[in-house]
């Protein structure tokens, strides 16, 4: 975490650089965005930002003098931004009305998840806002080999890997006209994802059974684990860890006692603010683990071999690289790494 801070703070101290860049954006601007061609006559001036993941990044670029709404919170925003994001305003918690979104008059529309703004957008479709005269931008993570009218949180079709947030950065550098911040950001997280994938790769656990549980409408019903392709899945290739889930959708919901088949010895557990679905507390998770007959069976249970793990580190995001961090150094606590 103190490595991404750094990098983040690294990032923002260039503001001040930005309007000298060699490489300024020539207007207009059209970028292909999750399968449709946006045209920006100038650098947006107001954003309203639907999604935790995509509002940092934002934040990250210095853009958050032009933010003038954010919604969709998992937990805390990183910690260099609280003040700045304090005194902007939270249209929701979580899915934010289409009236409000477009209340705020922003000139750019920027969402983190297709399901919020896209074809079936839970808060308004892509043409909706383009009638309004309203440009969108959606985070490449989540439509690049990725069919999101299946699945419930969608289908990803190749493994996710951290590129896609380089895209995501850069793009909306461009965008904003913020090269050198841009560039700065992703040669800080490419070395950060390098030191980090170099300082376990002696200490790698070949094929360790590892299921991320994110949370569970019921308690004590099927689980939101992660599937094949998706962030986690990256996190656990960078070490060489084993997914227990083989499908290709994001978040599949599985019983335990399919999770049981495959006996996972580590459970990593997503910590949250919120408190959407009625498992989203971490200590209820656990709680859960340790009583129910299926789960409490488990060698993971047995030996609480259960890593911690910020919720926006499971999601594509630029938290996903602490991810790898907190669960190599989770394995090598209990002993598990070769």
């Amino acid at each position: 975490m103190r490595q991404i801070l750094a990098a983040m703070t690294f990032a923002l101290g260039l503001t001040g650089l930005a309007g000298t860049s060699l490489a300024a954006t020539q207007y207009p601007l059209t970028v292909t965005n999750c399968g449709q061609e946006v045209t920006f006559k100038k650098a947006p001036e107001k954003i309203v930002s639907i999604g935790q993941g995509m509002t940092e990044v934002l934040y990250s670029l210095g853009l958050a003098d032009k933010t003038a709404g954010t919604a969709v919170w998992v937990g805390p925003v990183l910690p260099q931004y609280a003040d700045a994001n304090s005194k902007i305003k939270r249209l929701a918690d979580n899915d934010p009305s289409f009236e409000a979104v477009v209340g705020e008059e922003p000139d750019l529309v920027a969402a983190e998840f297709e399901w919020h703004v896209g074809a079936q957008g839970s808060v308004g479709k892509r043409e909706q806002f383009a009638d309004l005269g309203i440009d969108t931008y959606i985070a490449p993570t989540d439509c690049v080999a990725k069919i999101n009218t299946v699945g419930g949180d969608g289908v990803r079709k190749e493994l996710f890997t951290m590129d896609l947030i380089y895209q995501e950065i850069t793009e909306l550098a461009q965008i904003f006209d913020v090269k050198d911040r841009g560039d700065a950001l992703v040669a800080n997280l490419k070395k950060r994802e390098a030191d980090a994938v170099a300082s376990i790769a002696a200490a790698s656990s070949k094929n360790l059974p590892v299921v991320f549980w994110f949370s569970s409408k019921e308690v004590n019903g099927d689980a939101f684990v992660a599937g094949k392709n998706s962030a986690p899945a990256y996190i656990l290739k960078t070490i060489a860890a084993k997914n227990v889930v083989t499908t290709e959708e994001e978040w599949p919901l599985v019983g335990w006692e399919t999770i049981a088949q495959a006996n996972p010895r580590v459970i990593v557990i997503a910590t949250m603010d919120r408190r959407r679905y009625a498992a989203d507390d971490p200590k209820v998770k656990v709680d859960f683990l340790e009583n129910d007959a299926v789960t409490k069976e488990l060698d993971a249970v047995k030996n609480r071999h259960f890593i911690m793990m910020d919720a926006q580190s499971m999601n594509p995001t630029i938290r996903t690289i602490d991810g790898i961090e907190t669960l190599a150094s989770g394995i090598k606590s209990f002993g598990l790494a070769q």
